[in-house]
């Protein structure tokens, strides 16, 4: 009987072998090449499932996006709104070395889009991250406001931008500041945050 081959699963482990050669090499260094032998593949295993670096790379970003999208629907809405909606921001940050790793490889696909003119499907990737983001923090907002948790006065389109913008700071302090700022530290802005909205 021939042996199924799980792809999807093949090509998870190919991205993840990419994810590891960013986070320890930087950037530059993942060529099909460094990512095969990271993943103790040829070069032409790795070349079947991603024929091309950006095919590879937006794999790469498509899957830590996929990673924080199921953690957030594994969410049960239980507890008060404010409760359920530090609960999704939470899974954002990075809070333990799961996050961390997602976070690592945004950060390093964001300065190589920024120094690279021609990484154009790069930038089209981050802009679709950080729109999904906006969201999150948009519907969120909107579901407080509907049940009645945040105060009348609010502009919810500035709140947004405002919490979208309090996201990106407390998660590059978390990473890169790890002993000043805790996962206990973060959780306790963000709750003072979202208090403070509140009626």
């Amino acid at each position: 009987m021939p042996k199924i081959v799980d792809h999807d699963a093949r090509r998870e482990e190919i991205a993840q072998a990419l994810w590891r050669v960013v986070r320890r090499d930087g950037m530059r260094a993942a060529s099909v090449r460094t990512v095969a032998a990271e993943a103790g593949w040829s070069a032409g295993a790795v070349r079947y499932y991603f024929p091309d670096q950006d095919g590879l790379i937006a794999f790469a970003m498509d899957l830590v996006s996929r990673r924080v999208r199921t953690r957030i629907s594994a969410i049960e809405p239980t507890g008060t709104p404010t409760e359920i909606a530090l609960r999704y921001l939470e899974e954002v940050i990075p809070l333990d070395a799961e996050r961390q790793a997602e976070f690592d490889i945004w950060l390093s696909f964001t300065a190589q889009a920024q120094a690279d003119s021609g990484a154009g499907v790069l930038r089209d990737l981050l802009t679709q991250v950080n729109q999904s983001l906006r969201d999150l923090c948009e519907s969120l907002l909107v579901s407080l406001s509907q049940t009645g948790a945040l105060r009348s006065d609010l502009n919810l389109d500035r709140e947004t931008e405002r919490l979208h913008a309090i996201i990106d700071g407390l998660s590059l302090h978390a990473a890169v500041q790890p002993t000043a700022s805790t996962p206990d530290r973060v959780r306790e802005i963000l709750r003072a945050h979202l208090q403070e909205l509140e009626r």
